[in-house]
């Protein structure tokens, strides 16, 4: 009974953390996915120097942890940059955790994104394409009706993966203050002396995003595999 009526006590806490947990995994989500696509274009591109470009900011930024990008843009470039607008007299810059958060795992998680998409685009059968331009679609066409529904196809196991990580991948950001249901679950069990209890909760919290998260990427997989015939050798 004691634990129950503790648990009830840090109830709201934990669900407006668990709250600001999904906010920033489903706008960093949305917006890396955007990045990796771009950057995808970009490293299928005929320019090798936008090639090269686009490699250099995937192999960099899949090169170093979420921790390490996590403290190094939210302490220090933020303290170089306000160093450099103090010198000209300009009011200093303050970024919040939650933006902090976003921005690092949209980086971080753009250059995932973009190897995913860039091999889903090169596995579409190039006859495809040609059969859209002779069909008389202009680019936009093509991409929205064929390239598009047929990269979603062979890129939803790794779109699917880059999800899951980035949705665990939001405990980091309570090391910088964001009261997510992490912060808000150690900060419970250091008070209560319970930090089994509260860190359970927090790891629940994260399984119902993973069970949920599955259920939706079955029902998006049975969506763009419609119209395909599978053999199955016994």
């Amino acid at each position: 009974m004691e634990t129950l009526n503790l648990v009830a006590q840090y109830l709201p806490r934990l669900l407006y953390g668990a709250f600001l947990t999904l906010m920033v995994a489903v706008i960093s989500f949305v917006l890396s996915f955007i990045v990796g696509m771009v950057m995808a274009q970009m490293r299928l591109s005929r320019l090798a120097w936008v090639r090269w470009l686009a490699s250099a900011y995937s192999s960099v930024l899949r090169g170093v942890p979420e921790l390490v990008w996590m403290l190094l843009l939210f302490y220090g470039i933020q303290m170089w940059l306000n160093q450099w607008i103090e010198f000209f007299g300009f009011g200093q810059i303050d970024i919040n955790p939650f933006t902090a958060g976003v921005l690092v795992l949209t980086l971080i998680y753009g250059a995932y994104f973009t190897e995913t998409i860039r091999g889903a685009i090169m596995a579409i059968p190039s006859g495809q394409l040609e059969a859209g331009i002779a069909y008389g679609m202009n680019k936009w066409q093509v991409f929205k009706r064929i390239t598009f529904p047929l990269m979603m196809r062979f890129a939803l196991p790794g779109i699917q993966n880059n999800w899951l990580a980035l949705s665990k991948a939001t405990a980091v950001v309570s090391i910088i203050g964001l009261e997510d249901v992490v912060r808000v679950a150690q900060q419970a069990g250091i008070v209560e002396h319970r930090s089994l209890l509260f860190n359970f909760l927090s790891a629940v919290v994260f399984l119902f995003l993973t069970v949920g998260s599955i259920a939706l990427f079955r029902y998006l997989d049975r969506t763009y595999r419609k119209g395909i015939v599978e053999v199955r050798y016994e």
